[in-house]
């Protein structure tokens, strides 16, 4: 009797076609393994590309029972568990509305909107990617989906996915929903997660989560919104051993005002933590970097929140003993010089960019390898710091460079737009022996030391960044707007000394060897006649000789 079942098209590279030794299986075979998997289409789908494992399935009618061939049982095995994974993975982002997956292979990235039950199977294409983007969906309807454990089969398959990065975007997401599915993650080899423009409805309880372990490490969230983080350490606890072991984590542009210190102690391996463009202010990162809190912190990122005080925020990171990398830029920090505060001694690199200041405060951390100063109203700075490889010092008011002494291990130094005049001789060529100098667009006075310095710098390849069309004479009147490097500027006109001091010194070194020859000719012309003179002339003859010869004093 003739019945309908599955069957692998033709165009499909495990399966020539239905008959003897095709790969045709039983409506109750695929349609079992299917409802496990809830596939949620009918009729068939194809994958863009026939080379993939995403072979093309229709009905079809035939007559004999075949086995299923290992191979394609594999791929069907591995097609439903793609399945699954994506529905745990996507919390069942799908929405009424046309949409489709796109894959690019050459950066193994999949993107996929606005998916519907009709067209998820193009998800397909998503298998061989190792980034996958979903974007836009309504997931509230969801929130009563049953949520099954996984059969070890199916376990084992998720196991196999190549996905390493899942970005969500776009997307209303009930908390309860997203507690529910995460734990499965641990499943999967996903090691990085983002929530992009997302909205977070309701609170949930996370008790599911106990104990459970996932390999993400990354977790970023940027202009999301959620319940405030005030009174939630118990879910952030229950999360402990996941977030334990998270190394990097941004919450950005999410109006964030505080960072209870219970949740900073969860954070036990955490080694990088951006909470950029926020609203943290002064009074809430005490109990934020709390005793105990983010104990191997290395990257710090709190640019462009509502903190003013320079102090205060010194105050607060003072216990971050394993503190690199500091950006405060972006803030309006006010100091106060009669307080002081040691940054931590461990950090390396320190941006206060863009924060207000007039004037830098000391003491430093000693290690300080880059210093970012740049944008603010620094008239001066007087500084001494030997480890410095890296000064940032562009659009301040910088009326002269900074002694490049009192930096011996300096290797980049910006100085553009600033109130700069001339540089001098002996400056420059202390400049010479850096790697970098940016120091376009400052109101060059173009005489000898203005321009001519400026074109002796250029020559030795330093300047780099904005030469020679960002370096314009400011004054004398008959230079004005002119490049510096066509102003003419001889070295003898603008430094003799340089030039003078070899030439004396050779013509030195000539004057002591031509002395040195007249020497030894007369002492030739004088050893001559003695050489003359008879044995047995007497000593009285022979100091009378003695006392005509020029050698004598």
């Amino acid at each position: 009797m003739i019945t309908k079942g599955w069957e692998l098209c033709p165009e499909s590279p495990l399966s020539s076609h239905t008959g003897a030794g095709g790969a045709c299986w039983t409506r109750q075979q695929l349609e079992g393994a299917m409802s496990a998997a809830r596939w949620p289409y009918e009729g068939c789908f194809c994958s863009a590309d026939p080379g993939q494992v995403s072979p093309l399935f229709c009905w079809s009618e035939w007559s004999p029972q075949l086995p299923l061939p290992y191979s394609a049982a594999l791929l069907i095995s591995r097609l439903f568990a793609m399945r699954v994974a994506v529905l745990l993975l996507l919390g069942l982002a799908l929405l009424e509305a046309e949409g489709r997956c796109f894959f690019n292979r050459t950066q193994e990235y999949c993107l996929c909107y606005r998916l519907s039950q009709d067209n998820a199977g193009s998800i397909i294409q998503c298998l061989a990617a190792s980034v996958v983007e979903f974007q836009g969906g309504e997931l509230e309807k969801y929130v009563d989906f049953p949520v099954r454990d996984l059969d070890p089969s199916t376990i084992d398959m998720l196991g196999t996915l190549e996905i390493k990065k899942i970005i969500f975007g776009d997307l209303l997401v009930p908390e309860v929903l997203l507690a529910r599915v995460l734990r499965f993650f641990s499943y999967t080899r996903v090691q990085e997660m983002a929530f992009e423009s997302c909205s977070f409805l309701g609170r949930s309880s996370w008790r599911e989560m106990a104990g459970q372990n996932l390999p993400i490490l990354s977790l970023h969230f940027h202009n999301v919104t959620s319940a405030p983080l005030t009174g939630r350490e118990q879910d952030f606890s229950e999360l402990g051993s996941w977030l334990g072991t998270l190394q990097e984590l941004s919450v950005t542009s999410s109006h964030v005002t505080s960072l209870p210190c219970g949740i900073g102690r969860v954070f036990r391996a955490l080694r990088s933590l951006d909470m950029a463009q926020n609203s943290l202010g002064d009074g809430s990162l005490m109990p934020a970097f709390c005793e105990g809190a983010f104990p191997q912190l290395q990257v710090l990122s709190l640019q462009e929140n509502n903190l003013t005080s320079y102090h205060g925020v010194c105050r607060s990171v003072q216990l971050l003993h394993e503190l690199q990398h500091l950006d405060l830029s972006q803030n309006k920090l006010v100091a106060s010089p009669s307080s002081s505060c040691q940054w931590p001694a461990s950090l390396r690199i320190f941006n206060l960019s863009n924060t207000g200041l007039d004037e830098l405060l000391t003491p430093l951390p000693p290690g300080l390898e880059v210093l970012d100063l740049s944008s603010n109203r620094l008239r001066a700075v007087d500084i001494s710091l030997h480890s410095l490889k890296a000064l940032l010092l562009s659009r301040n008011l910088l009326l002269a460079a900074p002694p490049i002494r009192d930096y011996p291990a300096l290797r980049s130094l910006h100085l553009d737009d600033n109130l700069i005049a001339e540089w001098p001789w002996d400056e420059v060529k202390l400049l010479e022996n850096l790697q970098e100098v940016s120091a376009a667009g400052n109101p060059y006075n173009c005489t000898c030391a203005g321009a001519g310095a400026l074109q002796a710098l250029a020559a030795t390849g330093c300047l780099r960044q904005g030469w020679p069309q960002h370096y314009a004479c400011h004054s004398p009147p008959r230079y004005q707007g002119t490049l510096v490097r066509d102003v003419p500027a001889s070295v003898l006109q603008c430094n003799r000394a340089a030039v003078l001091a070899p030439v004396c010194t050779a013509l030195g070194l000539l004057c002591v060897a031509g002395a040195g020859w007249l020497v030894m000719a007369r002492r030739r012309r004088v050893a001559g006649p003695r050489a003359a003179q008879p044995q047995g002339l007497h000593g009285q003859e022979l100091g009378e000789k003695a006392g005509r010869s020029p050698m004598c004093s």
